[in-house]
This record gives structure tokens, C-alpha cells and sequence, in this order.
């Protein structure tokens, strides 16, 4: 074969496995809604930034006829790209390939872009839409799975890892992103679990829906499992765009520096933000944007445990981590989710050495049989280790009560807060 012929036959291959699985499983994707694994890429990263890896990897699989099959780039995209002028790592599973299935080369690709994250020390991007393990690949499947979660642990504290849930991620798949520091979902169109309706009747004889087991909702309201809930896909782009404006790109870097912008006091005033009656609530990310630059909060995991409040926001032009009780919900009181919802997220921004600030207005730890019997001693502890462990400046502020073991828990001058302003 000549040079022309082998340069023809190269793009003929390039052409091919850019389409992925095709015009009609491209349409059938569109049709419930959903963007293609590229696309998706495309819109996310900056214009022009994307640069791909190993486009042409295919399968080696032989068994059940898979000798016979061709799956373009083996259902998965990789590659590098810009993320708001800086460098990214990111992987897209493309469901029109059989149905984004992993197998081992499909794993190999993704696990070769996190190595790479991890060599460059940039966040690593996921997006998940994948019917899950491919059967046809045995046990080389749950290897690949394996291997990206070793990664996962190995990537943590280490850079970010973003999570982006765009179909289905089932089975094994979920323990990916739940190693991960962000998840992201989008209304009907993201589902977690890992057991499917289909099994649990079976097993059990319970019906449920795809959308009421593992839905975007359930996962930000009930569960916990997810950060960031969506409307649509581009949406979740922009949040996308919001969080990587607060956080630094590794764990030896700082935060970007904005300039600094006073907050919009005439609108957040804390005189009228607090009431003279200590008996009646008000929302506490009033006060958060009363302090921040500009009045900007990036509120994170904001329909879970209601009771507590996390997320960014800048002091001086510089990224701050607001932990704080909220009145409005439940008195403000800690319990097994709040505690575990403040105790995660306090330990990234020690990781990433983003300073904290905790705002303090509780009666304690909420009373009862349900807390107790589910874990309320193991699952407080959490937080208690979590500020004690947080070498960043910390920064305490008592507004109304802290009473009981909520005292102590909320970055107490005993648990080494650095400042303590009541």
C-alpha cells in the first residue's frame, strides 16, 4: 500500500469512528433530548480548545461474536482542552456506541486521561452515559472499572474531580463518581443506580421507575449523591463554568484572584437580615452575600440537608468556603446528614486550601430515636474530625446560640479555629 493510499485510507478510518454509532443512533439520542458524547464536549470546553486522544482505539474483545463488531473510539471520547483559558482533562462516554458500555480498552482510555490529569496536575472531567458494564467482556470489564476507581482514590486531594451525569451510570459505574468531588445532574435525563427497577422486582417484588430510583432529584434531595441539579444539559455547563471560576486547579495551586467588589449592602443588609425576636429564622445565605464580594454565593448541594449551607464565595477577591446552620430548616440543628453534607466539603477545602468561615446559629444536635438508631454518634464524629484535621485559616462567627454539642462541633476555638467572633 502507497503513502496516498495509506494517508486516504487514515482519514476514511477518522471519518469513521467520528460519526460513533452512526446517523440513526445519533437521532435516536437526540430524540429524548440528549446531546452526543462530542457535542456535549464541545460545549463545555472553550472554542476551538479540544484536542483528542486515541480516536481510533478499538476493541480486542473475540467472545460472543464481538470479533464481528465495530465500536468506534470503543464508546468512549478522551481528550485535553481549555476550561475558561485554563487546561482540562476529560473523557465523554458515547451512549450511540453500544450504548457506551464499558469494556477494557474503553477503560484504558479513560484511565490513561486521568494518569495524564494527575501528571499535569489539571482537573479531571467525566461525563457518564453508559448502560454499564459490557457483558460480552467478563470479567475485563470489572478490571477496567477497578482501575478507574484506584485512580479516583489516587486523584483525590490531588486535583479536582468533576462528575457530570448525563444518562444512565449503572451498577459498578456509580462508585466513579461517588469517589469524585462534584456530581452534576440533569432533570430526566441523568439516573444512578446500582440496582435497576428490573432487578428489584425480581428480587423483591417491588415496582419503581427508572426516574424515582435514581433520578437527578432524588439524588440531590434524598440521597446526597449528587451536588449540582440541573433543568438541562446546557445548564449544567454553566454550572460547570461557575465552580471552576472558585476552585484551584490543583492542590499546590491557589484559587484565581478577581478584584475585589464590596457586597450589595442596600439589598443584603444585616440589620435587616437579623431578627431582634432570637426565637425567629431567617435565611442565613443572606448573611453569607451580606460579607461576600459583590453579594456572589455559589451554593453547593443546596436541596440536601437543607438544615446546613455550604459553598464559595470571595472575601477580598479571594475564594472563601462558607459553612453555615440554617434557621429556616430545622432550627439549624446538625444531624446525620448535615453532618456528613459540611464534614465532605470542609475536607476539600483543606485539600485545596481554601480558607473557611463558619457561621454559627443552632440549638444542637437534633434529639430522637430515628437519629440515633441511624448514626448520628458515627456520622457527627465526621464533622468534629473534619474541622480538627482542616490546616487552612478558620475563621468562626456565633451569631445567635450555640448550645450543646453543636457548639463544639461548629469549628469551636477548641477544635483550633483560628478566630472565633461572637
Amino acid at each position: 500500500m502507497g503513502l496516498k493510499q495509506k494517508s486516504t485510507d487514515l482519514r476514511n478510518r477518522m471519518r469513521n469512528a467520528l460519526k460513533g454509532g452512526g446517523d440513526k443512533a445519533i437521532e435516536k439520542q437526540k430524540a429524548i433530548g440528549k446531546l452526543t458524547a462530542r457535542e456535549r464536549i464541545i460545549k463545555l470546553l472553550d472554542p476551538k480548545s479540544f484536542h483528542e486522544y486515541d480516536l481510533l482505539v478499538e476493541h480486542a474483545a473475540k467472545d460472543f461474536d464481538m470479533n464481528k463488531k465495530y465500536l468506534p473510539g470503543d464508546g468512549v471520547i478522551t481528550g485535553t482542552g481549555l476550561l475558561m483559558g485554563h487546561p482540562v482533562c476529560i473523557y465523554a462516554q458515547d451512549f450511540t456506541v453500544a450504548g457506551g458500555s464499558l469494556g477494557w480498552m474503553h477503560a484504558k482510555k479513560i484511565t490513561k486521561i486521568m494518569d495524564h490529569a494527575l501528571k499535569l496536575k489539571v482537573p479531571i472531567i467525566g461525563i457518564n452515559d453508559s448502560g454499564g458494564a459490557r457483558i460480552q467482556e467478563g470479567v475485563n470489564s470489572l478490571a477496567g472499572y477497578g482501575e478507574i476507581f484506584f485512580r479516583n482514590t489516587l486523584a483525590s486531594g490531588v486535583i479536582p474531580q468533576i462528575s457530570v451525569i448525563l444518562g444512565p451510570c449503572a451498577g459498578g459505574a456509580v462508585y466513579s463518581p461517588a469517589l469524585t468531588d462534584f456530581v452534576f445532574v440533569v432533570e430526566n435525563i441523568s439516573k444512578m443506580f446500582i440496582t435497576g427497577p428490573e432487578v428489584i422486582k425480581t428480587v423483591l417484588g417491588e415496582e419503581i421507575s427508572m426516574e424515582a430510583l435514581g433520578g437527578a432529584r432524588v439524588h440531590c434531595e434524598t440521597t446526597g449523591n449528587a451536588h449540582f441539579y440541573a433543568e438541562s444539559e446546557e445548564q449544567c455547563f454553566s454550572q460547570i463554568k461557575s465552580l471552576a471560576s472558585y476552585i484551584p486547579w490543583n492542590n499546590s495551586a491557589k484559587a484565581k484572584n478577581y478584584p475585589k467588589k464590596s457586597p450589595k449592602t442596600r439589598q443584603y443588609k444585616i440589620d435587616n437580615i437579623m431578627p431582634g425576636d432570637a426565637k425567629q429564622p431567617y435565611d442565613v445565605r443572606d448573611v453569607i452575600k451580606a460579607i461576600s464580594d459583590d453579594s456572589n454565593f455559589f451554593e453547593i448541594m443546596e436541596l440536601f440537608a437543607q438544615n446546613i449551607v455550604i459553598g464559595f464565595g470571595r472575601l477580598d477577591g479571594k475564594t472563601v468556603g462558607y459553612v453555615a446552620n440554617q434557621p429556616m430548616y430545622l432550627a439549624g440543628v446538625l444531624d446525620v446528614d448535615s453532618s456528613d453534607k459540611a464534614a465532605r466539603f470542609i475536607r476539600y477545602c483543606d485539600s485545596f486550601d481554601i480558607p473557611l468561615v463558619t457561621l454559627v446559629d443552632l440549638p444542637g444536635y437534633l434529639p430522637g430515636v430515628d437519629q440515633e438508631h441511624a448514626g448520628v454518634i458515627r456520622h457527627g464524629a465526621k464533622l468534629l474530625y473534619a474541622y480538627s484535621e482542616a490546616t487552612v485559616p478558620k475563621i468562626t462567627l456565633i451569631m445567635r446560640k450555640a448550645y450543646g454539642g453543636g457548639y463544639i462541633a461548629m469549628c469551636s476555638h477548641h477544635l483550633r479555629a483560628d478566630f472565633v467572633f461572637a
